[in-house]
């Protein structure tokens, strides 16, 4: 009986881990390689004073 609950408990783990890499390689990579891709190719200001 307390073996199903170590089973139990070792799938629900191994499922979060697995969603939340899921969710990391398809959300949160692509679009920190996006904004990456966008921050080289914005100009780059040497002097902002505005005086």
């Amino acid at each position: 009986m307390l073996d199903n609950y170590g089973l139990v408990l070792f799938f629900l783990i191994f499922g979060m881990a697995f969603w939340l890499l899921f969710f990391l390689l398809g959300f949160i990579v692509p679009f920190w390689i996006t904004i990456d891709i966008f921050e080289r190719f914005r100009p780059k200001r040497i002097l902002d004073d505005k005086k």
